[in-house]
């Protein structure tokens, strides 16, 4: 395995503790954690489920699978198979154990985003595989990688990719023989623009051979505390994923399971939540930008992606000063060090702090 490099967020620490010293609190948007209440249909699904003696089932009940593949269909315009969905323990691990789960080591390669969620590196790390960093697929050169990621909206930028572009990504991984994986954890969160499914008809034409793309129930549903999350797609790359995960005991718990099938079936509280972020989005946006930032990308996901064309950790410092701590552009790589990642999941009374303090 190679060497991991530092968490990133212990970088943070000093910053963090200078924005604690502000009379009236520290405003933390430097993570996306979500702070509002888990839906009530999911604390009583698990509640009901709490009576679990026995081992659950790696693969999932039919009940989270129906689930699943009938949230894909309706929220996503994605055919899928219930057969070819795959409850996950959180999507952190899943992004971080998938290189190693689907056979990648040493002398593979792992593509990422140029700017990218750090745990994609890791996972090809603990592979034993090398990441590399593109800003696009021609940037590869004559190298061919045995693993694609793509992130959509994006993690940090928030950048959407349309389906002309996915289309083309699916091709020329197809002509390869690449696994293309795409993280959509923000999918339901497009604000200006729409996200697009890898396993949408337009994408893929229905064939899903050679994808996975990977959905996590943290942020539409407030379920971070609960680890739920899935993956779907090809149903080969997901019976082998099953297996391994069988040997390794990597099993979603029974209670999770059921509230992850209440969270799927239910579109409502997706909205209400919705409607939070859009209102907190709409007040730090008009906030920094009055305070002289640029807003990029930021058409989909949970964060702004924020600059003011100075070195990164100057605008953390600047920004600690008043309280406010955000994420500096180069945990996500280099080509994000004059940028940082402002996340709009801290509550309304601490949002409204901080665009009082940005406009003040």
């Amino acid at each position: 395995m190679k060497t991991l490099p530092d968490f990133p967020w212990d970088l943070l620490a000093p910053y963090k503790t200078q924005a604690q010293h502000h009379p009236d609190g520290i405003v933390d948007l430097s993570i996306g954690t979500p702070v509002d209440p888990t839906p009530q249909l999911v604390r009583r699904a698990l509640a009901d489920a709490a009576d679990a003696p026995g081992y659950p089932a790696t693969y999932g009940t039919p009940e989270v699978r129906d689930a699943a593949a009938g949230w894909l269909s309706r929220r996503l315009g994605v055919v899928a198979d219930p057969a070819a969905v795959l409850p996950v323990i959180g999507t952190k691990e899943l992004v971080a154990w998938l290189p190693t789960l689907l056979g990648a080591g040493p002398g593979d390669t792992v593509a990422i985003p140029g700017l990218a969620y750090p745990t994609y590196d890791v996972g090809a790390r603990i592979a034993g595989a090398t990441s590399q960093a593109v800003d696009g697929l021609l940037t590869l050169g004559p190298q061919t990688p045995k693993i694609v990621w793509i992130n959509s909206p994006s993690n940090p930028t928030g950048q959407v990719l349309p389906a002309e572009h996915l289309r083309k990504v699916v091709d020329w991984a197809r002509e390869r023989g690449v696994i293309l994986i795409s993280d959509e954890c923000y999918a339901e969160l497009g604000w200006e623009a729409q996200p697009v499914s890898v396993l949408h008809p337009d994408v893929c034409g229905e064939d899903h051979t050679g994808l996975l793309a990977v959905h996590s129930l943290s942020k539409r549903s407030n379920l971070a505390g609960y680890r739920a999350g899935f993956v779907a797609g090809d149903p080969r790359l997901v019976k082998e994923l099953l297996e391994v995960r069988k040997h390794a005991g990597m099993i979603v718990p029974a209670p999770i399971q059921a509230a992850m099938a209440a969270a799927l079936g239910d579109d409502e509280h997706v909205e209400e939540q919705r409607a939070r972020y859009a209102r907190r989005r709409d007040a730090l946006r008009t906030a920094f930008e009055a305070c002289g930032f640029r807003v990029d990308h930021s058409e989909g996901g949970l964060y702004l992606w924020l600059t003011r064309d100075e070195p990164c950790w100057d605008t953390v410092k600047t920004l600690a000063e008043l309280g406010i701590l955000v994420a500096p552009g180069e945990f996500y790589g280099t080509r994000g060090a004059q940028h940082v990642r402002a996340a709009f999941t801290a509550t309304d009374e601490r949002v409204a702090a901080a665009a009082a303090r940005l406009m003040a």
